[in-house]
């Protein structure tokens, strides 16, 4: 276990602690919050390419859905016949279900790297992880533009984020307007799957209330800048798809 803390201190934790106080150091203004804005902008940047097939991969699984629900419905009684077809179809699409999953997989250590910074990493005794060309001595003000202490919780924060991430998702989901399916699984997954719009936001908003607004900035800006990632790279993709129907 203490092998498993010491990489990730090595990796991720020093490393982020120390882009930050940089950050604060030398940006005009010393504001924590920008601090934090910047560096959201500057992991985003290092993902994006992990994050663009991913992007693309949930927006066709989305458009699917029709036809997943055809193929429920069509071998209803049939649940091997029916998981065949469902694998033929994402084959023929060239599509892995469980690629909008690798985006997650990388950010969670980030997520809680950034929680330990914001957290801990401003106690003075946290300073002892800054690296030897970092010269750092004085204090950090953890203010955002002067008013909000982001190492405080923030309701309102806490619901920007959840508001936010409801675009985000929203952005993705299938438009279709397919007649309601019969089959009760089928009628079941769509079920569900509206209710995760609502719900992940909400449960973002429940668990940001309690944990450092800095999280939440990090969230936010996560979020805007997913969205337009999401804006242009579906735009993008939708102009080659109406070429290849050409």
């Amino acid at each position: 276990m203490d092998l498993l803390i010491n990489i990730f201190n090595t990796i991720l934790y020093r490393p982020l602690f120390n882009a930050l106080i940089l950050l604060y150091q030398y940006l005009p203004g010393h504001d924590f919050g920008v601090a934090i804005i910047v560096l959201t902008i500057i992991i985003r940047l290092l993902l994006y390419p992990s994050s663009v097939q991913s992007i693309k991969s949930q927006k066709v699984l989305k458009e699917l859905q029709p036809k997943i629900r055809e193929i429920q419905e069509k071998y209803k009684n049939d649940k091997e016949k029916q998981t065949k077809e469902i694998i033929e179809l994402y084959k023929n699409k060239k599509i892995n279900p469980f690629s909008g999953c690798l985006p997650l997989l990388f950010q969670l250590p980030v997520l809680i790297a950034l929680y330990r910074v914001f957290w801990r990493g401003l106690q003075q005794g946290q300073l002892s992880n800054l690296y030897n060309f970092v010269s750092f001595s004085g204090s950090i003000d953890p203010t955002f533009l002067g008013v909000l202490n982001l190492t405080q919780p923030s309701i309102g924060l806490a619901v920007i984020a959840g508001v936010v991430q409801f675009f985000q998702a929203k952005m993705l989901a299938p438009q279709d307007k397919i007649s309601k399916p019969k089959d009760r699984d089928a009628q079941f997954s769509g079920i569900i799957q509206k209710q995760m719009l609502y719900f992940f936001p909400a449960f973002t908003v429940l668990i940001l209330c309690k944990f450092p607004s800095a999280i939440a900035v990090y969230w936010t800006v996560t979020a805007l800048f997913s969205i337009a990632q999401q804006y242009f790279i579906l735009k993008n993709h939708g102009i080659r798809k109406s070429m290849n129907k050409m």
